[in-house]
């Protein structure tokens, strides 16, 4: 019987292994083959077949989920979207023009959070760009 199982298992044929009962009383199949190379390894592939009838999870009380209050958000940062912002980046091509704020990211990690969007084209023909927060200033 192990001279049998050896010769499928070094041909690569794929050996199912008898169902087991688990301690849930569901049942679980699972088989693997190994799959010979003609380099110096071969390729190892368990599969286990899915739960038919998987336990119940269990759900967490409903009075914890009711206390616990939701946190409330940061206040935004930058200026509001359509806001008239004047550009203060020396090396910028529209330097003391005014754009208006297209978005504004809300991560504190951004180099660059706030997109603004101006009327002329630079030399790229390119109408909008990325600046931090110390490099406009808002005008009414």
């Amino acid at each position: 019987m192990a001279a049998s199982n050896l010769s499928c298992i070094a041909s690569g044929v794929l050996i199912p292994s008898p169902p087991t009962i688990s301690s849930s009383s569901s049942s679980r199949l699972s088989s693997f083959a190994i799959f010979p190379n003609h380099s110096r390894s071969s390729r190892f592939v368990i599969r286990a077949a899915a739960d038919e009838a998987a336990p119940p999870t269990p759900a967490a009380p409903a009075t914890a989920a009711a206390t616990e209050e939701p946190k409330p958000k940061p206040p935004p940062i930058g200026p509001k979207r359509g806001a008239k912002v004047k550009i203060l980046r020396k090396e910028s091509y529209w330097y003391k023009d005014v754009g208006s704020v297209v978005t504004v990211d809300q991560d504190p990690n951004t180099r660059y959070p706030v997109v603004v969007r101006f009327n002329k084209v630079n030399y790229a023909n390119v109408s909008t760009n990325n600046y931090a927060l110390d490099e406009i200033k808002e005008v009414a």
